[in-house]
């Protein structure tokens, strides 16, 4: 028989002694020296954190107030019939009666749809609608908003005007100080009025000039949110300095001197494809402070531990060393798959703790292994739930505002029957909290909103419904229609009229839906931007919320597909498969 023979090594014991006796010095000396740049770099981690929440809340509050001036524009950008009156030529008691009862109602809704005080300017190339003005200082000095209507050749020769960027439809916008806007201390929001009468040769017809106080935009912007000695600076894309909140001593040259003595945290704000900075400057000092107490502790808990070490290292290595064999015994076996080995000790110091929690391991690991597996299938149902909470119904808000415009003038029957639409397509929504619905339910929906629209929109809009009665027994996520027929309605008109055609098929063992248009269609280059959410979360934002919820649902190859071209339509393409009802 033939006997191994044991290798032999030097116990764990002498190993930890030793190791403890000639290097002692350097650990202990390192662990201070990463504790303290640890605490630096944790107390610095933990300001940039506080701080750049802080700059989000702000920027988030300047975001809010520049989207409301925008969205101003946006209404008078987007309100054809505002321009039908526009490029009207009628002359006396017809142009005072135009602009009496069509242009000036809506100039009057226009500022005071926004709790922010703004001067509107609106330059017009028709010659036919008089100017409209008072003295220049009204609404600077009282702080109010007001309105002024020109000729377009008041600003024809001016540089601002002659630089604005080349018109991309719905896009081009540009946050600018011109003219005395600097000495005033505001700023302009500049926007052409361009006239789609004919979709292929687009016009302009005018230029609209909104002007808003820069205290009033940047009221959020106050460095005490920060701490004292602090300074918050937005400056614009081409550096300079438009407002600050707090004062920097005078003997800085330079930013490279300003940087020694100030922790700078940058926040940029997207303005009109504007890129500006907030930025704010923490007094180095402060951090010091802290950081010198923090040293001075470090510094005597590493002696006292070199001290204490020297006396009690060959006890506590002996004690280690033979509770760590009976440890490592386990532990390899663990390793080895075999999990039913288990640790007997007795005690009640913390080796007794770590034996109970490697004896539950093994008990519970087969356990956990489902619970995991379980978590997934849970996890999978909350991202389901989160997106669908995410639908924003956002139409809510136009169709109350038709319904108050309705009651206004007393058409009560278009009320009650939009109100009586407006009910039944949140009941649909609702559905008493269920995620699955049938698609006559979904088409029911989609129609109770088109109903609405009607009411609004008249006779510009035509809708063609076109369903396979075969898809009829079969189940739908809730939802996945409504969306892309309110971006045809918000995006896709092309001069007053809209032609919408719905069509539902049963294909092989899926089920395809289709919304086709005829609107100005949409760019490729838009498309990829909607399915890459990448830089690009606040374009197509419902159209990727419905393609998410149908491929967290039934997989990655159901989903949505846009085809279009420019001019001519767009065709949307959602497909799932084809599942009964229960």
């Amino acid at each position: 028989m033939k006997i191994r023979r044991r290798h032999k090594y030097v116990p764990i014991g002498y190993k930890l002694m030793l190791t403890y006796m000639f290097f002692i010095i350097i650990p202990i000396s390192l662990i201070g020296f990463v504790s303290h740049s640890m605490y630096n770099d944790s107390l610095r981690e933990h300001i940039n954190t506080n701080i750049k929440g802080t700059l989000l809340q702000i920027r988030d509050n300047i975001d809010y107030k520049m989207d409301e001036v925008t969205r101003i524009s946006t209404q008078l950008y987007s309100d054809f019939d505002f321009y039908r009156n526009l490029r009207s030529y009628e002359e006396g008691w017809e142009n005072y009666d135009r602009m009496s009862k069509k242009v000036l109602p809506k100039l009057d809704v226009a500022i005071q749809s926004t709790g922010v005080k703004i001067g509107m300017s609106l330059f017009l190339k028709n010659e036919s609608i008089p100017e409209i003005y008072s003295n220049s200082l009204e609404g600077y000095l009282d702080n109010s908003s007001f309105y002024h209507l020109y000729h377009m050749k008041r600003i024809e020769g001016k540089s601002w005007y002659y630089d604005f960027p080349t018109e991309k439809y719905a896009e081009t916008m540009k946050w600018w100080q011109i003219e005395s806007d600097v000495e005033n201390n505001r700023i302009s929001l500049l926007r052409r009025l361009i006239d789609t009468y004919e979709p292929l040769k687009p016009k302009e017809i005018g230029f609209l000039r909104i002007n808003v106080r820069i205290p009033d935009l940047f009221d959020s912007v106050n460095y005490t949110k920060i701490g004292k000695g602090s300074n918050l600076i937005i400056k614009n894309e081409f550096g300079r300095t438009m407002y600050q909140s707090g004062e920097l001593p005078e003997n800085y040259t330079n930013e490279a001197e300003l940087n020694k003595d100030y922790l700078t945290i940058k926040e940029t704000i997207m303005v009109a494809n504007q890129a500006w900075q907030l930025i704010a400057l923490v007094p180095i000092a402060i951090l010091e402070k802290d950081a010198m107490k923090v040293r001075l502790f470090i510094i005597l808990m590493c002696l006292i531990c070199c001290v204490v070490f020297s006396f009690v290292g060959i006890f506590i290595s002996r004690y280690f060393s033979i509770r760590i064999n009976k440890f490592v015994y386990v532990l390899n076996a663990y390793r080895e798959g075999d999990l039913h080995k288990r640790i007997k000790y007795r005690g009640k110091d913390e080796f007794s703790q770590i034996a109970t929690a490697l004896n539950d391991m093994g008990e519970n690991i087969d356990m956990l292994i489902k619970e995991v597996y379980l978590t997934q299938l849970q996890k999978k149902e909350a991202e389901l739930e989160i997106l669908q909470s995410q639908i924003n119904p956002h139409f809510l808000y136009n169709t109350l505002s038709s319904i108050i415009q309705l009651a206004k003038f007393g058409q009560n029957e278009k009320l009650q029957k939009m109100v009586l639409e407006l009910a039944k397509f949140y009941r649909l929504t609702l559905n008493e909290g269920r995620t699955m619905i049938p698609v006559p339910t979904e088409i029911e929906q989609a129609n109770a909103y088109l109903e609405i629209q009607k009411i609004k929109y008249g006779d510009r809009l035509e809708v063609m419904f076109d369903f396979d009665t075969e898809i009829w027994p079969y189940e739908t996520i809730k939802l996945i229609l409504q969306p892309f027929i309110e971006n045809v309605l918000k995006h896709a008109w092309c001069g007053d009229h809209i032609h919408l055609r719905i069509v539902g098929r049963k294909e092989g063992d899926n089920i395809l839906f289709r919304i086709i248009d005829d609107g100005i269609g949409i760019r490729q280059e838009r498309i990829d931007q909607i399915f890459d959410s990448k830089g690009h979360t606040n374009t197509g934002y419902g159209v990727r919320n419905v393609d998410q919820r149908i491929k967290l649902q039934y997989g990655p190859e159901y989903g949505v597909s846009i085809f279009s071209r420019v001019g001519i339509g767009t065709s949307v393409q959602i497909l799932i498969p084809a599942k009964k009802r229960k």
